[in-house]
């Protein structure tokens, strides 16, 4: 079973990219944040076309995620119990006997903001309801845009990038705890080059100068971490013609 995640940033813009890629890559599920369409406007035809199905939680002009596989998801879920919160960026579902959770953790904006603080309450919830999934489903992938890089070698410059937004400690804490829960960071299980990243900002030539961070990540239970395969990143889609800032990351699993 391979499952991917990939921010991006507008399906509108990026839908033709997205078909490109699954007709080569093949994944058997695809996980989407940033679709920045409400659900309605969701293109459920192009995919099915494609022969993948599709559902989507989105809102308009911001966030949204959606869920692509090739065969049937269910068990459906877009907000964490007990947490009120209007912008969508959680869409769990059950494909094939795996738990699928997909999400676009906030990013943040500055430490020590309003946005900053949201973020942290959010992956606070997002604790707790991993700890009840994590009891009832042995098989579970979490995944998605983060908005975190795990440690500084997920960084372009480190040093530069200090302890800013996206590499705060408050942040790294927050995920870490998400691993204690019994979750693994499955990329780092296998050997990888050095400054290996999903994400590079527009301004500056940031993918031309590999100037990125490592924020898009797949999180795997037990089970799925003895069979995991492989992971790596796929560069070549932030080569092409009005990319999104971020690509692809995949992982292989034999079930």
């Amino acid at each position: 079973m391979k499952i991917a995640t990939w921010n991006v940033n507008s399906l509108n813009v990026r839908l033709p990219h997205v078909l490109e890629w699954l007709a080569s890559a093949e994944p058997d599920v695809l996980v989407l944040q940033e679709i920045k369409q409400v659900s309605e406007a969701f293109p459920e035809t192009s995919f099915v076309e494609a022969g993948y199905q599709a559902v989507a939680s989105g809102q308009k002009t911001y966030n949204g995620v959606a869920v692509i596989s090739r065969k049937p998801s269910a068990d459906h879920v877009t907000d964490f119990p007990g947490f009120e919160d209007p912008q969508r960026r959680i869409l769990a579902s059950t494909i094939d006997g795996v738990r699928v959770i997909n999400l676009y953790v906030p990013n943040g904006h500055s430490v020590g903001s309003e946005k900053y603080e949201y973020k942290l309450g959010w992956l606070a919830a997002l604790n707790v309801f991993l700890k009840d999934q994590l009891k009832t489903h042995d098989k579970l992938v979490v995944l998605g845009d983060f908005n975190i890089a795990p440690e500084d070698r997920d960084v372009y410059d480190a040093e530069k990038w200090g302890d800013d937004i996206l590499c705060s400690p408050l942040e790294r804490e927050a995920l870490g705890e998400l691993l204690k829960l019994g979750l693994t960071d499955v990329y780092r299980n296998f050997e990888q080059p050095e400054k290996a990243f999903s994400w590079w900002d527009y301004r500056r030539a940031g993918f031309q100068r590999n100037a990125g961070l490592r924020i898009d990540l797949i999180l795997t239970s037990d089970t799925m971490t003895a069979a995991c395969q492989a992971s790596y990143i796929d560069r070549e889609p932030r080569t092409w013609e009005r990319p999104s800032d971020h690509t692809p990351v995949i992982a292989e699993f034999s079930l």
